[in-house]
């Protein structure tokens, strides 16, 4: 359904170190591109045959000048493969500049499987990685 995802930033070198290292705690690298054409855009996921191929999230200042701000509502989920995953997720974010919108657990309002960690990225963009599954102790599917 998606191609890609562009979030704004006001500071573009801010936003590549925080990614890197929150993204890399679940293991989605930077896209391989060169900076030709990209100006201060960074990328992060799942980008081949010049973007042909891809599924990625894209971070930059936004066309119009303007301010980046967060949307209201506005959240990018990202798929998380452990509980470990989650919480790694958590404290990278936290260490780099992240804001905590509810720490790693459970959320069986969502589901019985649902564990999940929100953070706020330094430009107040919110973000969660979410891991599905995986059963709590004392639950069964």
């Amino acid at each position: 359904m998606f191609l890609y995802v562009c979030l704004g930033t006001r500071d573009p070198a801010r936003a590549r170190a925080f990614y890197d290292t929150v993204l890399g705690s679940l293991g989605i690298s930077r896209c391989p591109v060169e900076q030709d054409g990209f100006g201060e855009w960074s990328g992060w996921g799942h980008y081949e045959r010049d973007g042909a191929e891809q599924l990625a999230l894209w971070l930059c200042p936004p066309f119009d000048g303007g301010l980046a701000t967060p949307g209201n509502g506005v959240m990018l989920a990202l798929k998380a493969q452990t509980l470990e995953a989650v919480q790694a997720f958590y404290r990278a974010a936290l260490e780099n500049g992240g804001s905590c919108e509810g720490p790693p657990g459970w959320r069986p309002q969502y589901n019985a499987d649902f564990y999940a960690a929100y953070v706020r990225d330094p430009d107040g963009n919110k973000l969660a990685a979410v891991c599905r599954g995986i059963w709590p102790p004392q639950s069964t599917p």
